[in-house]
């Protein structure tokens, strides 16, 4: 009986061990294994309504970068490259319409007479510093840049002048002393003959004032040399620089005898080259009254017209050669003659403008 039972029961186990080959058939004794769980159940999706296919924008917004801000800029500082990639719109700029009405605006408005703000009178470094090495510290910076003392030599004039029968010389110059307003100068002019005294010559010591940019004020005295009366003259004049680059000079004196005398001169320098420049000049002098002291009569005593054609070594040095007429007129001309002079002529004039 017993082997029918031990068969039954192994007929009975083998399907149900057949079906277990993982772990969890394989127990240890008085080892509990927990019973499996279950995998919950999916859920069914849910019916929806098909989505609606919205159209692609022109310019998409492109995706924000870690660190990146992509704010759109507002309408007022909207510019004009991110007008161009969609991120703002531009605000349309006010027209004219906008513009409250008989209101000027820019240009139109009407000039104002307000007063300017008063300069400063005083420097920012004068709170920190002496007042007396701020001073000469402003001096010092205001003599670099423009207040300085300049000095110049130059001889305009400086020719022997060949003549029928007389040789002679001649020279003109001025000297200099001073800053750009105020000047001492010193000017010098006169004529001669080979083998025998200076026939004219002067010297006048003058206060230059600039009254602008181009012309001079002059005052001073002159001194006559030579062979005529040595008066003394106070002398008043004016020298600039004319429109047109011409070069002018004028001037009045009053001797201590108490005549008057005039003098104007004019040159200009037309450059041919930038080392070849020829230069006309003109040389008037009249006189309010006759002078025999000093061989001079009244009206238009002499006169000289000039041209010379002069060659710049370098601007400092330029030796010349040219044409000179003068002559003497009215009672100048009869004092000229009864002193066995010529009262004109034309000389070949050889010479040498300088300056330092």
């Amino acid at each position: 009986m017993r082997p029918l039972v031990l068969i039954a029961t192994i007929a009975t186990a083998a399907p149900a061990a057949a079906q277990m080959h993982d772990m969890r058939g394989m127990h240890m004794p008085g080892m509990t294994m927990p019973p499996p769980k279950k995998a919950p159940a999916r859920p069914k999706p849910a019916k929806t309504a098909p989505a609606r296919k919205t159209p692609r924008a022109a310019n998409p917004k492109p995706a924000a970068m870690p660190g990146m801000d992509m704010t759109a800029p507002t309408p007022a500082s909207c510019q004009p490259e991110h007008a161009a990639m969609g991120h703002c719109s531009p605000t349309p700029a006010a027209t004219t319409a906008d513009a409250p009405p008989n209101m000027p605006a820019g240009t139109d408005q009407p000039a104002g007479n307000a007063p300017p703000p008063a300069p400063p009178t005083t420097l920012a470094a004068a709170r920190f510093y002496d007042p007396a090495t701020m001073a000469r510290a402003n001096r010092t910076m205001r003599d670099e840049h423009g207040g300085m003392r300049f000095a110049q030599i130059l001889f305009n004039l400086a020719e022997v002048q060949v003549r029928r029968g007389r040789d002679g010389y001649r020279w003109d110059g001025a000297g200099w002393f001073g800053g750009d307003i105020d000047r001492l100068v010193v000017k010098s002019e006169g004529e001669g003959g080979f083998g025998d005294r200076i026939d004219d010559a002067e010297v006048q010591a003058l206060y230059s004032r600039a009254i602008d940019p181009y012309w001079n004020l002059q005052a001073g005295v002159r001194q006559d040399l030579g062979m005529g009366a040595h008066r003394t003259y106070a002398t008043v004049g004016i020298e600039g620089l004319a429109p047109y680059w011409f070069d002018v000079e004028g001037a009045l004196f009053l001797s201590d005898k108490g005549d008057l005398l005039a003098r104007a001169e004019a040159w200009y320098d037309q450059r041919i080259t930038q080392r070849l420049i020829l230069q006309p000049r003109i040389e008037l002098n009249l006189a309010a009254q006759d002078m025999p002291a000093s061989r001079v009569g009244a009206g238009l005593s002499t006169a000289e017209l000039g041209l010379r054609l002069r060659y710049e070594i370098k601007r400092e040095l330029a030796p010349y050669v040219g044409v000179s007429w003068d002559g003497r007129y009215g009672a100048t001309a009869r004092y000229a003659r009864s002193d066995g002079q010529d009262h004109g002529g034309v000389a070949l004039a050889l010479g040498l403008r300088t300056w330092f």
